[in-house]
């Protein structure tokens, strides 16, 4: 009997464990790095950038040494200053396929612009030095994007065609917005499988910091060609100061000489504006002096207020605390109890379902074989009965 208890809690505690298992936690930590191709695209494109930068800014300098127009100065501060911080947007975005499509339609808005677009009399008889540099960089860029699919390049193409041919830049502004968005629907591509990881942590932080390092070096620059476009339209030169101070020196020198030679008329001056001013002084006093014992008085009601204010707020949130610790404490409670009663309803069909089980397979053989013994005697009895009546 022992050893039948001691199997029976054995058995109960296995079911209990396998069958009433409340929580399972799972802990999964996988980052999916970027695809090769992906990072190629990132290294070329950000490559590109610094190409990008030299010869747009060359040109611009080119164009501004050889003019003495103003406008067309201005205009190549303004190509400086908006092609670069437009790359900027372009090629460091999350994705470097987006990235990649959004420069190569910059660089084709560009060449589509100084060449036949709205820009192509900026420049006055330098515009070519601008058409030649954005040709080339398209060029340049196009060359880079075949590497990485020379079969789907005919394809891209038309389509950075058709979407420049729809959104062409209007001004030397160069506002524009990403084309990523409509080439994916131009290949049918859902916008949730477009991007389907940022990288690994290295990768990430290596693009942060390419960013940064971009930021650093181009920021100076372009804040300094503003300040050169502010002063090519601004109005204040540095004749136009001297001649004010001139003129502010010649009146005060004029003024004290005016003192020197009528010192009684100053005087009397000065006595008759102490005189009209006086008046106006003492009341300006008054009002002032009212005005400040009016804000006290204001201050200490608001003081008081804010203070009522707080007393009740803490009083509200004392109630509020105290009811949810007892809301909490009830909930708790009701909990524990529902808990447990549904162990023991547990435990009880578990030990009922393993007492039938034990009388089927142990009690149930027995008292079948029992039974079937007392039958064969039964008839054994019989025919022994019968064999002697016959004897007999």
């Amino acid at each position: 009997m022992r050893t039948l208890f001691r199997f029976c809690l054995v058995t109960v505690v296995a079911l209990l464990t396998s069958a009433c298992s409340l929580l399972e936690i799972k802990l999964e930590s996988g980052i999916e790095p970027l695809p090769k191709e992906q990072l190629n695209m990132r290294v070329l494109s950000r490559d590109f950038s610094t190409v990008f930068y030299s010869q747009v800014e060359s040109a611009a300098d080119l164009i501004e040494r050889n003019t003495d127009s103003i406008a067309i100065q201005s205009n190549t501060l303004m190509w400086k200053i908006n092609a670069e911080q437009n790359l900027q947007h372009t090629i460091f975005q999350a994705s470097p396929t987006a990235a990649m499509v959004d420069t190569w339609v910059f660089t084709e808005q560009m060449a589509q612009f100084f060449e036949s677009g709205a820009g192509k009399n900026l420049f006055g008889e330098q515009q070519q030095v601008a058409v030649d540099t954005s040709i080339k960089l398209r060029n340049q860029f196009e060359r880079t994007i075949k590497k990485f699919g020379a079969a789907n390049f005919k394809k891209n193409q038309e389509f950075v065609q058709q979407y420049v041919a729809k959104n062409p830049i209007k001004d030397m502004a160069f506002a524009r917005e990403s084309a990523f968005t409509e080439w994916l629907e131009f290949h049918q591509i859902s916008e949730f499988d477009a991007v389907t990881t940022f990288g690994t942590v290295p990768e990430v932080m290596s693009d942060i910091s390419d960013r940064m390092a971009m930021i650093a070096e181009q920021m100076p620059k372009i804040l300094g060609w503003k300040a050169e476009l502010y002063a090519l339209h601004s109005n204040i030169n540095a004749d136009e100061i001297q001649r004010t101070l001139m003129s502010i020196s010649d009146t005060s020198a004029k003024f004290q000489q005016l003192m020197a030679q009528s010192p009684e008329m100053m005087q009397t001056l000065a006595v008759d504006m102490r005189r009209e001013l006086s008046p106006l002084l003492e009341q300006l006093s008054i009002d002032t002096d009212d005005k400040l014992k009016q804000l006290s008085v204001e201050r200490q009601a608001l003081e008081l207020m804010v203070k009522n204010e707080r007393m009740a707020l803490e009083a509200m949130v004392a109630r509020e605390r105290a009811a949810a610790a007892v809301d909490l404490e009830q909930l708790s409670k009701h909990t524990v109890e529902v808990v447990f009663q549904e162990i023991t309803k547990t435990l009880k069909s578990l030990i009922l379902y393993f007492v039938l089980f034990l009388v089927v397979v142990f009690f149930a053989p027995l008292g079948l074989g029992v039974w079937l013994g007392k039958r064969m005697q039964i008839k054994k009895q019989a025919a022994t009965s019968i064999s002697r009546e016959q004897k007999a």
